[in-house]
């Protein structure tokens, strides 16, 4: 691996990062009712689903998903209803100042949040057998690249997170009245089912 190959894995990765997937949106979500440091920390939950899915990557064993259509459906159905579930809470919670100021999750309870909805999204493994391979030098350690490339990731993802929950933190000085958080729960509740939809539609590409 060369720097000029890190020049082209890093804009690259830091844009699949930014994209304002269901992850994201839950990252901003979070700062806004609890916190911009408790949504980076929650963060930690996703950083360590996608640790897993690199380790398969680099093993090998993320092929099986790309090959088996049965595993990679009941994944995708598991990724669509817990995020079914988050849209339902979303739009059912309680926008009054002492709810949002103290809600009844706490670290944990966050950070498994954000692992199970990094976890239950195969497209997710997918990119990491189809686009973390490309940078690979077949000539070196396959296994040391992986490494230096899923700290990469994981560095920017970590970007992406502090970055949606600065985002969500801010929009709450403009969503200070019930009724106004209401209509932001309720929205990103809509563009969480959304994501559940777009997840359910989704094929082996």
């Amino acid at each position: 691996m060369d720097s000029m190959t890190l020049l082209f894995f890093v804009p690259a990765c830091f844009a699949l990062n930014m994209a304002p997937g269901p992850n994201n949106l839950l990252s901003m979500s979070n700062a806004k009712r609890y916190g911009v440091r408790m949504a980076c920390l929650a963060g930690i939950g996703r950083l360590a689903a996608f640790v897993v899915m690199i380790t398969l990557a680099a093993s090998g064993l993320a092929t099986v998903l790309h090959t088996s259509e049965q595993l990679f459906l009941i994944i995708k159905v598991l990724g669509a209803g817990y995020l079914f579930w988050l849209a339902f809470q979303l739009w059912n919670a309680e926008s009054g100042d002492e709810a949002m100021a103290t809600g009844p999750l706490g670290f944990w309870g966050l950070a498994r949040q954000e692992f199970l909805l990094a976890a239950g999204n195969p497209k997710a493994i997918l990119i990491f057998t189809a686009f973390l391979p490309q940078f690979v030098a077949p000539g070196g350690s396959v296994a040391v690249q992986f490494l230096i490339l899923g700290a990469l990731f994981l560095a920017l993802e970590w970007v992406a997170i502090a970055g949606y929950a600065c985002f969500g933190a801010f929009l709450r000085h403009w969503f200070s009245r019930p009724t106004m958080r209401r209509l932001f729960n309720r929205t990103c509740a809509s563009l969480l089912a959304s994501a559940g939809v777009g997840l359910l539609v989704a094929r082996r590409e």
